[in-house]
């Protein structure tokens, strides 16, 4: 039987069924990861949107725990990369070795051949194995010696990487960063989750009792259905008015591409499903602005003087820009809304 490549994905799945499958995932992730409702949530929907995630924060905070209890939440394949300066783009990708029975080279696939790559701190590998990531994220696909392999869906990288410590690093360069569909950083606890932590951690660690709630077939129909959530021209638009923004702000000296705006809009279809709609709004394009575009962004020397973050400018720009006259559900798209399982909105957004 023959694996399916990342373009093939099976049948849409009915609201009900949509919602209840979604909901274990995130309820079996939270097993884990204590308070960060939202988090997680965005998470799942970098999945489901066939994009990438950056977990981007201070050690300590769960960031390799959340990469793990996601993919150990789905039962398909998993492999997990420690970045190193050691690391060669072989280690990542894979190398054909010679068979002395066969008399002939034969490929043995790298880490990348899995449904969900952890890839731990990968700011300390060298630029060279770096680069070994760009084709596999941007096309499914992976070229060693010549010859191209088809990567299964679902695929996706979760990378984590620490901002504060940088002796040692290798910054990733800008066309990796925009590879990624979303930055999220964890942040600290609350109080109360962290006392919750210290129970439910203190004796034994959860994510090695972490069961899969979900399949790779399943995750596939999840993702046919995010596909086919409406989007309306009036919030197409806005999307590219919202990119167009940061690339004429005075503060940026690099603005989002094109590629962001695609990836704004598959993120908010992913985020419009996880909430019952079959529906994008433009809050959900609002909600979304920070963790999509401000990795992609570059500041002017300026404004990294005046120590102005990407975050905030960013979020600037959507206070300022004007939203569609019209922001009700489009004529024939009455999908309810359900909340989050906690009663709160899982994506809050950001209204000017």
């Amino acid at each position: 039987m023959t694996q399916q490549t990342w373009d093939e994905v099976g049948g849409v799945l009915p609201h009900d069924e949509f919602r209840a499958a979604s909901e274990a995932i995130v309820a079996n992730i939270e097993q884990v990861i204590e308070g960060k409702t939202a988090t997680v949530r965005l998470a799942l929907a970098v999945l489901l949107a066939e994009g990438h995630l950056l977990i981007e924060d201070v050690p300590g905070v769960g960031k390799t725990k959340l990469a793990k209890a996601l993919a150990r939440s789905i039962d398909c394949s998993v492999r997990r990369i420690q970045f190193t300066p050691d690391l060669l783009p072989s280690d990542v990708t894979g190398v054909s070795v010679y068979n002395q029975e066969t008399h002939d080279f034969e490929f043995r696939p790298g880490a990348v051949f899995a449904n969900l790559v952890v890839g731990d701190e990968i700011n300390r590998a060298s630029p060279k194995t770096q680069s070994a990531l760009l084709e596999c994220m941007e096309e499914r696909q992976v070229t060693v010696d010549g010859v191209t392999y088809q990567l299964q869906t679902p695929f996706m990288v979760i990378a984590t990487q620490n901002p504060i410590e940088m002796e040692g690093t290798y910054p990733l360069p800008e066309a990796q960063r925009d590879r990624f569909t979303a930055r999220i950083a964890m942040g600290y606890p609350g109080p109360d989750a962290e006392l919750a932590m210290l129970d439910g951690h203190g004796a034994a660690d959860p994510l090695q009792e972490l069961r899969p709630v979900s399949d790779a077939d399943t995750v596939r129909r999840l993702i046919a259905t995010v596909r086919n959530v409406h989007v309306a021209d009036a919030v197409k638009q806005y999307a590219v008015d919202l990119v167009t923004a940061t690339r004429e702000a005075p503060d940026l000296r690099l603005g989002a591409s094109p590629r962001a705006t695609l990836q704004l809009l598959r993120t908010a279809r992913a985020v419009a499903a996880l909430e019952g709609r079959d529906y994008v709004l433009p809050d959900d394009l609002q909600a979304l602005a920070v963790p999509v575009l401000a990795h992609r962004i570059i500041p002017t020397a300026d404004a990294q003087l005046a120590r102005r973050t990407t975050d905030a400018i960013v979020a600037e720009l959507v206070h300022r820009l004007a939203l569609p006259p019209d922001r009700k559900r489009p004529t024939g798209y009455d999908a309810p809304r359900p909340a989050a399982g906690n009663g709160r909105p899982p994506f809050e957004p950001r209204r000017p």
